[in-house]
């Protein structure tokens, strides 16, 4: 299948298709078009409605390639309305129907503090209020049915869930969701699948998500809180994604597929059933992106950094490889779906600088967004951001990309000097120190995923996208020590490159919670049961299959690849070695148990063929821009003509290079060139390293 869900006859080169990305950011959407193997690209404002946004960045994309919209063989697409509608919660109106006694699960949660000594948290309101939440007489076990579904509490559950929804239209408002969680339905999903039943019946056009399809493993407040999660999004998500691809089908472009956290695109009709697997669908298409690139240029140990105009994205990749997480919190709500593992913070372009009740210097998280945008975009814009600091210490041109907003130098200076009159410093020491404040939570971020997990950033690469990123990569990595950068091609619209090379994919998991061990039988078993017809939803051309495992008395598992021998004694020794790498010991003569299986149904689609082009010549034009020494003369360089001038040797900084959608930053000391594979390599002069 394509993206779109089609089948391609065999004889097609998918190599050769021509294929749209689209990546829908806080600020910007971002769209790439490969065709003949060649990349175009547009880079639009976010819009309110990000459907019009993404067919208006399709529209102009298509015209940069001179190309027809019905040639177009693959249609991609990323978004944050998932992330947004969680975050902003403003989510479907969902009530949740549970097992007698357990009414208040989402509210209790796991009573863990996420601040040591703040005995009085602030939690965020449930996703479903507590008149919102409705308890059935029904129990499952273990073993078994202990308590039958009657139908009476069927036919009582209904009345009442129809009186709410009554009552709620008085109100103007309306019942949109039901989050169906009972107990023990990972191992018994029958009482699950009849009052889904019933309810579709009762209240039609009321979406549900059964916590038994969402996320059939034990923990219950995880698997609620994740099918709330579902409940809420789904709704919203699926409206979006039905106006967009009926903007599509009017527009000739095929039907889109949609990226999914894990990494892998799901066709339109799967993703609109049920929206928590999309909830990280951007950043994980960067990180696709990311690793596609890189490997172009030999590198595969890296640390992807994402900084767009919201937010910064930070992920570590080992051997080509991202790591999934299922241990994720979004908006104060565990969603406990494969995600790639990305660290999110609230810094990028648009951040907003402001000074704390102490009087410190603050970056972020509130952004300025697309509209009015920071200062300088001359949109009625009035506080400082990292882009206006970049502005006016000379980073950024008179212009933000080819195709980007024209930026005013005058009009950043003006909002840069209130806060330098309220700090008492001069302009540019409050645009230095904007830069840095907002470099040091960057830094924070890349210290978590690398550092605080085990790993020397040092032998890693700095693979820098995102509207912003480059432009504070080579800071970042004086911080942390590390010699090389790697700024991809297309490195200012990575995420909608990412989409055209991801792998189609589906998860599944289900707890067969195993005590001290498990005969390799009983887990051939198990998987068997779990593949039956798993594959065929996908067209997936190879299963991969995966175990979380825990010595007795752990709270917590740890992910293995299943051998294809299915011997446990085997499977165990990979856990201990895995916990010795993850945590530096193992619990020696410990007993190892299996708690869930694993799988993920994938088909890899072969990535686009991208020329190598001959470009302009080498040209360029000077600046000045502020370094640790001072103001200097800096060239400036077009990365379209940077191809004759550093592919023999690099230049040596300081210097700009200025991409379609992005900047490089090359200050003393580092010098850049441009690889074989069209990415820019940044190293530090002193190291020696290229």
């Amino acid at each position: 299948m394509d993206g779109a869900g089609k089948t391609q006859p065999d004889s097609v080169d998918e190599r050769s298709l021509t294929l749209l990305g689209i990546d829908v950011g806080g600020t910007f959407t971002d769209a790439v078009l490969v065709a003949g193997g060649r990349i175009f690209r547009a880079k639009l404002p976010t819009t309110a409605d990000q459907s019009e946004g993404v067919l208006a960045a399709a529209r102009a994309v298509l015209a940069k390639a001179g190309i027809a919209a019905a040639d177009v063989e693959g249609f991609f697409h990323g978004m944050t309305t998932a992330t947004n509608a969680l975050l902003e919660r403003k989510g479907a109106l969902t009530a949740s129907v549970t097992t007698s006694g357990f009414r208040d699960i989402l509210e209790i949660g796991r009573q863990n503090r996420p601040r040591l000594y703040d005995l009085c948290p602030q939690r965020p309101e449930p996703l479903v209020p507590r008149e919102l939440r409705f308890t059935v007489g029904e129990r499952t076990g273990p073993a078994g049915v202990t308590e039958p579904l009657m139908a009476s509490e069927i036919d009582r559950l209904a009345m009442e869930l129809r009186a709410a929804a009554a009552s709620l239209a008085e109100e103007s408002l309306e019942l949109e969701a039901i989050a169906l969680c009972l107990l023990f339905s990972f191992a018994d999903p029958s009482h699950e699948q009849e009052l889904a039943d019933a309810l579709a019946s009762a209240l039609p056009g009321v979406h549900v998500s059964l916590s038994s399809e969402v996320l059939p493993q034990f923990r219950e407040y995880e698997r609620f809180s994740t099918t709330a999660v579902d409940a809420y999004l789904t709704p919203v998500v699926a409206s979006y994604l039905m106006r967009l691809g009926e903007g599509a089908d009017a527009a000739g472009l095929p039907s889109p597929a949609i990226m999914q956290s894990s990494g892998g695109v799901l066709p339109l009709e799967q993703a609109t059933a049920s929206a928590a697997p999309l909830l990280l669908s951007g950043p994980a298409a960067g990180v696709v992106g990311a690793i596609f690139t890189a490997d172009r240029s030999e590198v595969e140990d890296l640390i992807a950094f994402d900084m767009g105009g919201t937010s910064t994205d930070v992920t570590l990749v080992r051997g080509g490889a991202a790591s999934i997480t299922t241990e994720r919190e979004i908006g104060g709500s565990p969603v406990a779906l494969p995600m790639v593992d990305v660290h999110t913070i609230g810094a990028g372009g648009g951040s907003i600088a402001w000074i704390d009740s102490g009087g410190a210097l603050r970056v972020g998280p509130e952004s300025a967004g697309a509209d009015p945008g920071p200062a300088c975009y001359g949109r009625g814009g009035e506080m400082a951001t990292v882009t206006d600091a970049n502005l006016y210490l000379g980073y950024l041109g008179g212009r933000l990309g080819v195709d980007g907003p024209g930026l005013r130098r005058d009009l950043a200076e003006v909002a840069l000097q209130r806060l330098a009159r309220l700090l008492k410093i001069t302009t540019e020491e409050v645009a230095a120190g904007i830069r840095r404040v907002a470099n040091a939570e960057m830094v924070k971020a890349l210290r978590v995923i690398s550092v605080e997990r085990g790993h020397d950033p040092r032998s890693f690469a700095l693979a820098a996208f995102g509207g912003a990123g480059p432009m504070h990569a080579v800071d970042l990595a004086e911080e942390l020590s590390m010699t090389k950068i790697v700024i991809p091609d297309s490195c200012g619209v990575l995420s909608a490159l990412g989409m055209l090379v991801g792998e189609e994919r589906r998860d599944w998991v289900r707890t067969v919670y195993s005590g001290e061990g498990l005969e390799s039988a009983d887990l051939a078993a198990a998987f068997s049961e779990l593949e039956a017809g798993k594959a065929a939803e996908t067209g997936g051309e190879s299963l991969w299959r995966r175990a979380d495992m825990r010595y007795r008395g752990q709270s917590h598992e740890l992910t293995i690849d299943v051998p294809d021998s299915m011997d446990f004694t085997e499977l165990a020794s990979a856990f201990e070695a895995a916990h010795e790498t993850a945590y530096g010991y193992r619990a020696e003569g410990e007993p190892v148990e299996l708690v869930n299986i694993r799988l993920a149904s994938t088909r890899e689609r072969k990535p686009p063929r991208l020329s190598r082009e001959h470009r302009a010549e080498s040209s360029a034009s000077r600046r000045p821009a502020c370094f640790a020494d001072g103001w200097v003369e800096t060239v400036v360089y077009n990365r379209e003509g940077l191809w004759s001038a550093s592919e023999e040797a690099g230049l040596a900084g300081p210097l700009i290079v200025e991409d379609e959608e992005a900047t490089t930053v090359v200050p003393p000391g580092w010098q850049v060139m441009l690889d074989k594979a069209g990415n820019l390599v940044v190293s530090n002069n002193i190291a020696g390293s290229s």
